[in-house]
């Protein structure tokens, strides 16, 4: 694992933004030369590398959000469920260095399959007893970036006015999107519904063949987890009205964890927003709830074969 892929644009990103005022980065190789670079550049935000396990605590003390991308990203053929076993133990190893070093920080998970790192994130914050269901995210922007994206080119609109909810979760069948519910409105014949709920449903695996062994979505997931970051920092700097999606502890679906529109608030979650009107998609959302639970249910052998 080394500082690339996702983390590097990630960190640049970070590093430019006026909202920062200290960026610390944690792998295992290449964190002292990247943050050596960063650092040149003209914005206010101190950077500092850290390197390898020892270093982690001093990474971690003083943080209010922690970003967790690591991991090893998904290859033509693979599925997120074959990430799962090695994004697993990453996930839960630097989920218990939060609980002990900054267990009040706001952590983001981006490392797949977020539909399972999730849960695992919650149930060590548990084990170690500072869980705060208001205070873990698993990061989805992404396919509400597409939605809006892909929406806006079809129907030839500004795709920064579009907004489509995404609900549900972070993997093919899971991932929800009400066009209905898209603003402004839009209305699309079925054939042409059902094509573009794939296209939006399969676009990290479209990404991947793309990229032909070399990696999966990098750029883009670095965009919308910055923007998820900076919408978390505006409300602890007292912005309010801010409504991120994100896959969280939930009591919206019959699944112990889904994804709905979230008001934030200076503490984490204000309100659960809800999934609203589903009429239209009440089977898609049957469909995905068997599949959250089968990737729920991967954490708790997990949990249980590491104690």
């Amino acid at each position: 694992m080394h500082f690339k892929g996702i983390r590097q644009p990630l960190a640049l990103l970070l590093k430019n933004s006026p909202l920062m005022s200290r960026l610390t980065l944690y792998d295992i190789a290449h964190t002292p030369k990247v943050a050596a670079d960063l650092s040149h550049i003209e914005t206010g935000a101190t950077v500092k590398g850290y390197l390898g396990p020892e270093q982690l605590p001093d990474c971690l003390k003083g943080c209010d959000v922690v970003v967790i991308p690591a991991g090893v990203p998904r290859k033509p053929g693979m599925t997120r469920d074959d990430l799962f076993n090695t994004n697993a133990s990453i996930v839960a190893t630097l989920s218990a260095a939060c609980a002990q070093h900054c267990p009040e920080a706001m952590i983001c998970i981006i490392s797949n399959p977020v539909n399972s790192t999730i849960p695992i994130a919650t149930e060590v914050f548990k084990k170690h007893g500072v869980y705060n269901p208001s205070k873990i995210f698993g990061v989805m922007t992404l396919d509400v970036v597409r939605a809006n994206t892909f929406i806006a080119e079809l129907k030839g609109l500004d795709p920064a006015r579009v907004n489509v909810p995404v609900i549900g979760g972070h993997a093919g069948k899971t991932i929800i999107p009400l066009i209905s519910q898209c603003t402004p409105k839009v209305d699309l014949p079925q054939a042409q519904l059902t094509a573009i709920t794939g296209q939006i449903q399969e676009a990290s695996t479209e990404v991947v063949k793309a990229k032909a062994g070399a990696g999966s979505a990098t750029l883009s997931v670095a965009y919308t987890r910055a923007q998820f970051v900076f919408s978390l920092v505006d409300v602890m700097n007292g912005k309010e009205g801010v409504v991120e999606r994100s896959f969280v502890k939930s009591q919206e679906a019959d699944c112990a964890y889904f994804s709905t529109p979230l008001l934030l608030g200076e503490k984490g979650i204000e309100k659960n927003l809800g999934i609203g009107k589903i009429s239209p998609f009440g089977e898609m959302i049957a469909e995905a709830i068997p599949e959250l639970k089968a990737s729920i249910k991967k954490e708790e052998e997990f949990m249980k074969n590491m104690k």
